[in-house]
């Protein structure tokens, strides 16, 4: 039976009972009561057994709300440190891959400047030999020039031969190369 309920027939059983005038005192019926408060030493131990499971119930769930809390806490910690480790991968990586697109720059412009220079290099020898070849040429025609004709037999042949061309002389090539362009800003 209900704590609460026999408190409530105890009381109950008070406020019918017959108050002695003039004093405190209230005759009730002794059978009754007892009754009431036999049937209280009953519920007290069921009461106090139904609060004691109440109380483990309540610490059970605390302990598994405590535990799945700490989990959760666990979890985004680890989440966490997950992120920021995978964000300082990320953050490496980055560094590495800008280093390795800086040194392939350097060496492409190692390598287009060695390049230029080895055309330029070529192209200077070609230039000095076509104007070694170009004076011998020059030096021939003038030789040829200043000779003295020869007799009348070869005017036959003079006739036959073509008569030399006028050498135009050229301005010699320059192969140097022009400075770069400064590259237009993005």
């Amino acid at each position: 039976m209900d704590i609460q309920h026999l408190v409530d027939r105890l009381e109950d059983l008070i406020d019918e009972g017959r108050h002695l005038f003039g004093t405190k005192y209230t005759m009730l019926d002794e059978e009754r009561a007892l009754e009431i408060i036999d049937q209280m030493r009953i519920s007290i131990p069921d009461e106090i057994e139904r609060a004691a499971k109440t109380i483990q119930q309540r610490d059970r769930v605390l302990a598994e709300a405590n535990e799945e809390a700490a989990r959760i806490v666990q979890q985004a910690r680890q989440h966490s440190e997950d992120l920021i480790d995978e964000q300082e991968m990320v953050k490496q990586a980055k560094v590495r891959a800008e280093f390795i697109i800086e040194q392939a720059n350097q060496e492409a412009d190692k390598i287009t400047q060695e390049a230029d220079h080895y055309v330029l290099a070529q192209l200077s020898q070609l230039e000095q030999q076509f104007a070694h070849t170009l004076d011998e040429i020059r030096n021939g025609i003038q030789l040829m020039q200043h000779q003295e004709p020869a007799p009348a037999e070869p005017v036959v042949a003079a006739q036959a031969a073509p008569a030399p061309q006028q050498v135009v002389r050229q301005q010699p090539i320059n192969f140097e190369r022009p400075a770069p362009a400064a590259a237009a800003s993005p």
